[in-house]
């Protein structure tokens, strides 16, 4: 569509998505959206992005990012059959984070048919320079059905400017990295203390597991949540011996759920929106939730990957373009420790999903085997629980598909349903590593401190993944072999 050209579109449930090229140099892009009356907004709650997710209308949703070889894709859920009869129009914005639009190859935004999977509108937006915001398209109503514009109205002050000049009433920005207003910790960023001995691989003198990678396969494994005691190194070799659990766990689902946001919020927002998200690095690796809001609710642990490099092996035997995920299994997993020091792991081997309304209070959505689900995989925390937590050790694992973490771009994303995104990058793998430790999450008496831990760990010969990491952090699990 040429800029300032309309269509009709269907009264219908949309994807509306934004995309463009990566590459070194390559600013990051948010999507948004406003629902107006009359040119502005009704209030603050009209404004959905990163920071508010959905709309309490439940007509728009934020659904995130994806990156597929090379091409990052931002989407918005637009269901115009459930838009509120006094909304006009719906804004369809996108923002530059750390550069300009200049800077941004290949902008464009295109929406779908969700039912039909037809495109029914594209504007490509091209010849910007300076510009930190973008009006990229709208729906309005004409005659009681829906049309799109392609708008591609530029702005130089950014997704702030942007929210003002339709009547958000925005709060302080904040700097990336950087926590929230209010006074910093007394203590520094926490290191994990392992309960138990850590144990090094042979010929090193750290705790990290670097070590030749193993010749023969390494079984895998599923954990049997232990009771609470001084723990102690499992044993190297098989038969593993399991603890009964104590406690009994919802049972799995049965298929992959669906995967959603978590319900919007019944009211709009009373204080003002904030646009600020914060990413943890080496030398700004911990944050406390509480000071970004996350103090209930729940807090979705997102993990997107892209591929560097088609490998060899199993995906090129099969002649399967690995770049496409077809052959990449990545499964993300929970060790926990309760308050009443009850332990357990959530994960897609033995099924072990958890459960969220009854402990361990963390639930898996699903094991995306394939990379096709849109946004990843997910864990999603209980925040209305968290005085029963003690401690929540986000890992990943390669279950098959690749052969390290150097091979692969991955983006953590912690999302707390009420506050500021949490996200950090995978990306400085040096090491033939097939798990990796992602966030620890500590009670630290009524707040949880989230540490970025981005540690990458080669597992001895013979000994699992998830054994490797639990030596590592202490955990003290008893293993036992176990199968998706």
């Amino acid at each position: 569509m040429p800029k300032g050209s309309n269509t009709p579109v269907p009264t219908a449930a949309l994807r509306v998505e934004l995309g463009w090229r990566t590459g070194p140099g390559v600013p990051d892009a948010d999507a948004s959206a406003l629902l107006l009356v009359a040119g502005k907004v009704r209030s603050d709650g009209d404004f959905v992005f990163y920071n508010q997710p959905a709309h309490a209308s439940g007509a728009v949703r934020h659904e995130g990012k994806r990156t597929t070889g090379g091409q990052v894709t931002d989407t918005l859920l637009v269901d115009l059959a459930r838009v509120e009869p006094a909304i006009q129009t719906v804004i369809l914005a996108a923002s530059a984070d750390g550069g300009s639009f200049g800077q941004v190859p290949g902008l464009y935004i295109q929406v779908t048919d969700s039912a039909q999977g037809a495109v029914v509108a594209r504007f490509d937006s091209t010849g910007a320079t300076v510009e930190t915001a973008f009006v990229l398209g709208e729906f309005y109503r004409r005659q009681g059905a829906w049309k799109f514009r392609a708008v591609g109205q530029g702005y130089g002050s950014g997704l702030e400017g942007l929210a003002r000049d339709y009547g958000i009433t925005v709060d302080e920005p904040q700097h990336p990295g950087q926590p929230a207003a209010g006074p910093a910790p007394a203590a520094g960023p926490l290191t994990p203390q392992p309960s138990a001995p850590v144990w090094p691989a042979a010929g090193t003198g750290t705790g990290r597991q670097v070590a030749t990678p193993p010749t023969a396969p390494t079984p895998t494994l599923a954990a049997t949540p232990v009771p609470p005691a001084a723990p102690t190194p499992p044993p190297v070799t098989p038969p593993y011996t399991a603890a009964p659990p104590p406690f009994t766990a919802a049972p799995p689902p049965t298929g992959r759920p669906a995967v959603g946001m978590p319900p919007p919020p019944a009211t709009p927002p009373t204080r003002p929106v904030s646009l600020g998200k914060v990413t943890l690095t080496k030398a700004a690796p911990a944050v406390s939730l509480a000071k970004q809001g996350g103090t209930s609710g729940t807090l979705r642990v997102n993990l997107n990957w892209q591929v560097r490099k088609q490998f060899s092996g199993w995906g090129s035997k099969r002649g399967r373009a690995v770049a496409l995920h077809a052959d990449l299994d990545l499964d993300l997993c929970a060790l926990y420790e309760l308050a009443d020091g009850r332990k357990g792991v959530v994960q897609a081997l033995g099924n072990a999903f958890g459960s969220l309304h009854q402990p361990p209070y963390i639930h898996l959505d699903g094991d995306d085997r394939t990379g096709a689900v849109e946004s990843g995989e997910n864990l999603t925390v209980n925040l209305d629980h968290k005085q029963d937590f003690r401690r929540i050790l986000v890992f990943v694992t390669i279950y098959e598909g690749a052969r390290s973490f150097a091979d692969l771009h991955a983006t953590v994303t912690l999302q707390p349903q009420h506050g500021a995104p949490i996200d950090f990058s995978l990306d400085e793998c040096t090491v033939p590593s097939t798990v990796c430790a992602l966030a620890l999450i500590t009670n630290t008496g009524g707040d949880l401190l989230v540490q970025r831990e981005a540690r990458y760990l080669v597992p001895e010969r013979g000994v699992s993944p998830q054994r490797t990491i639990d030596r590592v952090y202490g955990w003290g699990m008893n293993w036992t072999p176990g199968r998706k």
